[in-house]
């Protein structure tokens, strides 16, 4: 029996007219916000549990990237730590992966949690780190909610060229991006606290893992 063969995920970033910007405060209140595609497909990859809500929006111009994530999260766990690594690994956050190529050689994440710290790596597959990168010219915004927390940020796209992850073709540019959210609980009884994973693109891998090309999908730029 042949396999299935999956239609690529593509998420179109609206460009905006010239004159036309949008400020980030973590809160989703610019107006300019109505002008992007709502990204909604999210699933647990290897939970059965029902997905709450979590949603994507993307819009850049000549300069920069814009996106932002509404996170629905009536248990919002934040972690203590000495450096940015050790709180953001063990809180929920928003992720965003980018990469030079299908064989992310290298790729580079941005992981957010909702206090705005932020864990930022270059990586080779599989899971070569580089802990000491900073992807240059981010900026983030975020918000705790009554429903859960809210993350913005922005990245020059000269940042996306210069690293090699800004891609052209006959259709326009893009990335090649993975979109994803750690969603973390509490153990009612007092046990460890309950990791889940929630992806864009389902990876199809057996073991929880954001880290290979099957999770990634496509950004397109303004078109």
């Amino acid at each position: 029996m042949p396999s299935t063969i999956r239609k690529p995920k593509v998420y179109h970033a609206t460009l905006l007219e010239s004159g036309q910007s949008i400020s980030i405060d973590g809160r989703g209140s610019d107006p300019g916000w109505e002008l992007a595609q709502v990204l909604t497909d999210f699933s647990f990859p290897w939970s059965e549990r029902e997905p709450p809500a979590t949603e994507f929006r993307a819009v850049c111009d000549a300069r920069q990237l814009v996106f932002r994530f509404d996170v629905t999260d009536f248990d919002v766990v934040l972690s203590d730590g000495a450096d940015a690594m050790q709180k953001v690994i063990g809180s929920d956050r928003a992720e965003i992966f980018f990469s030079t190529g299908p064989n992310l050689n290298p790729y580079f994440g941005i992981e957010i949690d909702p206090r705005g710290e932020v864990l930022a790596y270059e990586a080779r597959f599989h899971r070569q780190m580089n802990w000491n990168w900073t992807c240059d010219g981010l900026v983030v915004a975020t918000s705790l909610t009554d429903i859960g927390y809210i993350v913005e940020g922005r990245i020059p796209l000269a940042t996306f060229r210069t690293l090699g992850c800004l891609h052209r073709d006959d259709s326009g540019e893009y990335l090649q991006a993975g979109l994803y959210r750690a969603e973390f609980s509490r153990d009612p009884s007092g046990g460890p606290v309950i990791e889940d994973w929630m992806s864009w693109v389902d990876p199809q891998v057996a073991a929880p893992d954001f880290h290979v090309p099957t999770s990634f999908g496509t950004i397109r730029l303004g078109t």
